[in-house]
C-alpha cells in the first residue's frame, strides 16, 4: 500500500480494529455484546454521570437508534437509567456492577489483543506506534474538520 493514500490506509486500520474489537465484544464475561455497544459501556464509564445525549453525542449516533442500544444493554442489566435530579426528561446513565464487569472484560481483552499486534514491532517501533497515535489523536481534536464528536 502506498503511503501517499492515507484514506486507504486509515480504512484499512479501522476495519482492522473493529475486527481485533468485534472478536473481544462477542461474548464477554457471558453476554453477548455487540461492538456498538461495547463502545456505548466504554464512554459511560469514561464520562462522569453522562445523559443519554452525551454519550450519543461522543459516539456521534443518531438519538434513536443509539436509544434503543441503550434499553437492550438496561434490558441485560449493564446499564442503569436515572432521570436527572432537575430534569426528569434527561436521563442520566450509568453502570451496573455487572455492566462494570463486562466492560473491564472487553478492555481487558482488547488491550491483550492490542498488545499481541504490538510484540511484532521493536521496543523502538512499538513507542513510535504509540506516540504517534497519541500525536494524531491531539491533532484530530485540534482540526477544525469532522474529527470530534458532535456538540
Amino acid at each position: 500500500m502506498e503511503n501517499n493514500n492515507l484514506r486507504a490506509m486509515f480504512l484499512v486500520l479501522a476495519r482492522r480494529f473493529g475486527f481485533l474489537s468485534e472478536l473481544c465484544c462477542e461474548n464477554c464475561c457471558g453476554q453477548e455484546i455487540s461492538l456498538v455497544q461495547s463502545h456505548i459501556l466504554f464512554e459511560i464509564k469514561n464520562q462522569h454521570n453522562p445523559s443519554i445525549q452525551d454519550v450519543a453525542n461522543a459516539l456521534g449516533a443518531d438519538i434513536t437508534t443509539f436509544s434503543r442500544q441503550v434499553k437492550a444493554l438496561a434490558e441485560k442489566g449493564l446499564v442503569k437509567k436515572t432521570p436527572h435530579q432537575d430534569d426528569n426528561r434527561v436521563q442520566i446513565l450509568s453502570l451496573t456492577p455487572e455492566g462494570e464487569a463486562v466492560n473491564l472484560g472487553i478492555d481487558i481483552q482488547v488491550n491483550q489483543n492490542l498488545y499481541d499486534v504490538l510484540s511484532h514491532l521493536s521496543d523502538f517501533e512499538r513507542d513510535s506506534v504509540i506516540r504517534s497515535i497519541g500525536l494524531l489523536n491531539d491533532a484530530m481534536l485540534k482540526s477544525k474538520s469532522c474529527c470530534t464528536p458532535l456538540r
